[in-house]
């Protein structure tokens, strides 16, 4: 019994050991390392010739009003914010001056009249007459100058965005005494580069984005095309107005005014593809050309949905990839699977 045991026991050590020596002996599967990448083909497209400026937003019109003189405030009758019309009455300066301005008036109307009727009669002579004539006209004069900077009037219609004094002050040269801003319409002034200048027409029309307000877009036109160029940037101001009806946009505000200079041919790839250099401003997509990623570095266009324009870098035909980017770096094996 003990020797059935014993061989029944080696018989198993023996097939055991031949399948171990089986196991071993097979060979090993080889391990793919290539990187698994999905890609997109670089395609030319008819697209909008779409450029974006920046700017702030600025008032059409600004008035500082202030007397020619310095005198007295008496009343000021409006506050910061307030709506005012053009002719409105804003400012009441001390009026004595004017009061006794009117007091010789009075007077010298009164000798007038009397040099007047001796004149007619021969009692007085035609230069006497004159001379009384003069001096009547320049204390008129002379009143209604003093009364333009004793009753201060709007120039525009607007909104008060200053007021620099207070009731009983004593106007000096220097701060006005309130600041008016047209704001119905506002404008923006940008700079626009030379190969454009044939482009830009008055009337062109123009959206226009404020960061305050998001992707909501406010319609405007060119107004004003400056005639010169800035040699250092080669570049001319272009001014674009808002109606701004309901004074939503205000004098400040950061905006960015986006013109379209008609159609052209461009090169489009998924706006996936393109990725930005840490710490640079750089922009990069990767090409596949024969199982391997190269590395562009890239110049942006235009922004039209989820393709974007590419300027230089990547050429039509080329094949990009479009997943697995951050595994990538130049040189690498890939193997492309787009089904």
């Amino acid at each position: 019994m003990k020797r059935k045991i014993i061989i029944l026991m080696s018989a198993v050590m023996m097939l055991s050991c031949s399948g171990n020596s089986k196991k071993n002996t097979e060979p090993a599967q080889p391990v793919d390392t290539k990187i698994l990448v999905k890609t997109a083909i670089a395609k030319k497209q008819i697209i909008d010739k779409i450029q974006e400026f920046t700017a702030t937003v600025e008032s059409e019109k600004i008035n500082n009003i202030a007397p020619s003189t310095p005198v007295r405030i008496s009343k000021i009758l409006v506050e910061t914010g307030d709506h005012v019309v053009s002719g409105q009455k804003l400012v009441q300066m001390d009026a004595t001056n004017l009061a006794q301005l009117e007091l010789q008036i009075e007077n010298s109307k009164k000798e007038f009249e009397r040099i007047d009727e001796l004149y007619k009669v021969g009692g007085v002579s035609k230069a006497n007459w004159d001379a009384a004539k003069m001096a009547l006209d320049l204390q008129i004069t002379s009143y209604n100058n003093l009364l333009e900077n004793t009753q201060l009037t709007a120039p525009i219609s607007g909104i008060i965005t200053a007021r620099n004094y207070d009731d009983g002050d004593m106007y000096s040269a220097g701060k006005p005494v309130l600041v008016i801003e047209q704001i119905t319409p506002v404008k923006l002034l940008i700079n626009v580069s030379e190969q454009y200048y044939t482009q830009v027409k008055k009337g062109l029309k123009a959206d226009v984005k404020l960061d305050v307000y998001g992707d909501e877009i406010f319609k405007g036109e060119i107004s004003l095309i400056h005639p010169t160029l800035t040699p250092a940037t080669r570049t001319f101001a272009v001014e674009i107005k808002l109606p701004n009806r309901d004074e939503r946009v205000r004098p400040g505000m950061f905006g960015r005014v986006i013109l379209n200079f008609g159609k052209k041919e461009g090169i489009m790839i998924s706006d996936v593809a393109v990725q930005k250099q840490i710490g640079t401003n750089e922009k990069y997509a990767f090409v596949i050309k024969n199982g391997i990623a190269e590395r562009r570095l890239v110049t942006l266009g235009s922004q039209i949905g989820d393709m974007i324009e590419i300027l230089s870098g990547i050429a039509e035909g080329d094949e990009v990839a479009i997943t697995s980017l951050s595994r990538l770096d130049n040189g690498k094996e890939v193997t492309v699977k787009n089904n």
